[in-house]
């Protein structure tokens, strides 16, 4: 009598043989998530762990705050008077000046801020800055890399940021802290959290930092 030979066992199903390839996907995506969040760039970004680009003395009695756009005329035209040098250099380490987006004059405002921000990334967002107001050739993409390879920017990494959306969250948040201080246009300028109602003359922000040292500063 012949013997049937044993049926051969039944292949194991196709999500179970890609089980721990999935399984292994998640852990590289859960991995380059964390990396994401511990680096400060892309998903995660904690906006209030990035401080804002500055010039002046760390511990100012008086902090001034702009909150402009670089696509601003207004704002190129406050730049070009030569306040925020003329205020420094009279007070000195009294007084800290700071930038904060609020880029809400032209379509590519947004993306021109960011640009500044990966510039500050190489630890030169003022060289930027300044070179865009001075050199102003627009906001396109082309202007915005022309304005990085004036100021030395690696430019990679610089493109690398820009595509990525590295600066967008600061962006976002410094566009949240200007509409929340109620300001209506730019130039929008704070003396020690105190709103302008207008952009200062230099005799007028001279005037103000003077009553906010004579009152202790902040």
């Amino acid at each position: 009598m012949s013997v049937l030979p044993p049926e051969p066992a039944p292949a194991a199903p196709r999500k179970t043989r890609w089980l721990p390839i999935a399984i292994a996907l998640a852990l590289i995506a859960f991995l380059v998530y964390t990396t994401l969040q511990e680096t400060g760039f892309g998903v995660g970004l904690d906006p209030a762990t990035i401080p804002p680009p500055s010039l002046g003395g760390a511990n100012a009695r008086v902090e001034i705050v702009e909150y402009a756009d670089l696509g601003c005329p207004v704002c190129r035209s406050w730049h070009s008077s030569g306040i925020r040098d003329a205020i420094l250099a009279e007070y000195g380490d009294q007084v800290r000046f700071v930038w904060r987006d609020f880029p809400v004059i032209t379509p590519q405002s947004p993306q021109a801020a960011e640009a500044a921000h990966c510039a500050a990334a190489q630890g030169k967002f003022w060289d930027y800055h300044d070179t865009l107001f001075a050199e102003y050739a627009g906001l396109n993409p082309d202007a915005l890399r022309g304005y990085a390879a004036q100021v030395g920017l690696d430019l990679a990494a610089f493109d690398g940021c820009l595509e990525r959306g590295d600066m967008r969250q600061v962006v976002q948040a410094n566009d949240r802290m200007a509409r929340q201080l109620g300001l209506r246009g730019t130039p929008g300028f704070t003396v020690n959290g105190e709103p302008l109602p207008a952009p200062p003359t230099l005799e007028q922000l001279s005037a103000l930092v003077a009553q906010a040292l004579a009152r202790g500063g902040s």
